[in-house]
């Protein structure tokens, strides 16, 4: 079901909740990368609540049905204050599961924001030292069609093809207009506020490693490392620098998955996510 939330500086988020709130012993938040909206999580949190677990998928600030920041204020700050904000609504504190920039907005908002406010954190393929030519990678496919979109679905989606060669192209396309918006000239846009990336005010956190790790230390929770082993962004380098900032923290890689590991093998990555929540 669609609902909404009240965001840092009164911004009106837009969330989907699954299961039944009143009753879960365990709460889940997810957030999702920079691009996406909140139906990348669909399928994994449908599966929690047929466990009994409550699940709440967020649109960020300027993405899907959220709000575009009117001030332009996209900073890491500003996603990390919106999930503490959303979190303190909920009967107990969530687990926050959080791909790229939901992972990074996760490791500010629970290391740094509010250290008790989150029951553990779940970083999907993102770490505090990311591979460069893979950041540009990602940074040039977002803005290449930034301006112009797409004069239909099909071109969205071949757009996404030519990304990602390696996961299969869908046969019905329904579902790729949930992270497009039409616009009056009859062109496909990406479902979020350009000045997420063109602005002055945009996420920057991903240069400085030493402020994620030390975040990560003060973050003294339960913490898992989801990453596609095919990632272009988590190097193996990168995993063994996680794991000496947080010795406690679990680790998975899922096979057959890039950066976009939930949509590129949800099975596997969900199965990784219920294994850790069950033994907390």
């Amino acid at each position: 079901m669609k609902c909404a939330y009240e965001g840092f500086n009164g911004i009106n988020l837009v969330a989907d909740e699954f299961g039944d709130r009143e009753n879960a012993e365990k709460f889940v938040l997810f957030a999702h990368g920079g691009g996406q909206t909140r139906h990348a999580w669909q399928s994994s949190a449908k599966l929690l609540a047929a466990r009994g677990m409550y699940a709440l998928s967020l649109d960020l600030r300027g993405h899907g049905e959220s709000d575009w920041a009117t001030d332009g204020d996209y900073s890491i700050e500003s996603f990390a204050h919106d999930l503490v904000k959303v979190a303190a609504t909920l009967p107990k504190p969530p687990v926050l599961v959080g791909a790229s920039l939901g992972g990074i907005s996760g490791m500010i908002a629970t290391g740094e924001l509010k250290k008790d406010g989150f029951e553990a954190l779940v970083l999907v393929d993102i770490a505090p030292k990311m591979d460069e030519e893979g950041v540009s990678r990602i940074v040039s496919f977002m803005g290449q069609d930034l301006e112009n979109g797409f004069e239909s679905l099909e071109a969205a989606a071949q757009s996404i093809a030519n990304y990602l060669p390696h996961r299969k192209q869908p046969k019905n396309l329904s579902g790729l207009k949930k992270n497009l918006r039409l616009g009056e000239d009859g062109r496909y846009r990406w479902h979020w506020d350009p000045r997420f990336m063109t602005g002055t005010s945009r996420p920057s956190a991903s240069k400085d490693p030493d402020r994620l790790n030390s975040a990560l230390r003060s973050a003294l929770i339960p913490l898992l490392l989801i990453r596609g082993k095919m990632s272009e962004l988590v190097t193996e380098e990168a995993v063994e620098d996680f794991r000496r900032t947080v010795p406690h923290a679990k680790y998975a890689d899922v096979s057959d998955a890039g950066h976009m590991v939930a949509g590129d093998n949800n099975e596997v990555f969900t199965q990784a996510l219920i294994e850790f929540l069950d033994a907390m």
